[in-house]
């Protein structure tokens, strides 16, 4: 479980489901001159959670932005993928929210199981 989730769960919440980056950043010309270095800490520093009372989100390393929704505020949770993303099993996600708060994550690991596990709990 990633850390600012772990440190932001609230009596009895629990987490349940958690996904990441992709690992497809790594072949992006910015991932090859940086030597792997800047993908990494993308991937290090993004964490996707669903818990059993809000959907939590973090980016960033140094100037962080974070997106925490509750659960039942949520309007619909989107995917979209490309050949590629189907392939390799990564897309964008966009979460709706009531009053039509619209949030864009781009080359999420598993899109899918990330809409069914909200879908599934909701």
């Amino acid at each position: 479980m990633g850390q600012y989730v772990n440190s932001t769960l609230i009596d009895n919440e629990q987490v349940i489901h958690e996904t990441h980056i992709h690992r497809i950043i790594f072949l992006f010309p910015s991932g090859i001159l940086t030597l792997w270095l800047y993908p990494l800490i993308v991937r290090w520093s993004h964490e996707f959670a669903i818990t059993n009372r809000r959907i939590v989100i973090k980016t960033g390393l140094i100037q962080r932005r974070t997106v925490e929704l509750n659960i039942h505020q949520v309007e619909s949770v989107n995917v979209e993928q490309s050949i590629m993303g189907r392939l390799f099993d990564y897309g964008t996600v966009t979460i709706v929210g009531s009053g039509g708060t619209k949030e864009v994550f781009a080359y999420i690991e598993r899109p899918l199981e990330f809409r069914r596990a909200y879908q599934q709990y909701v």
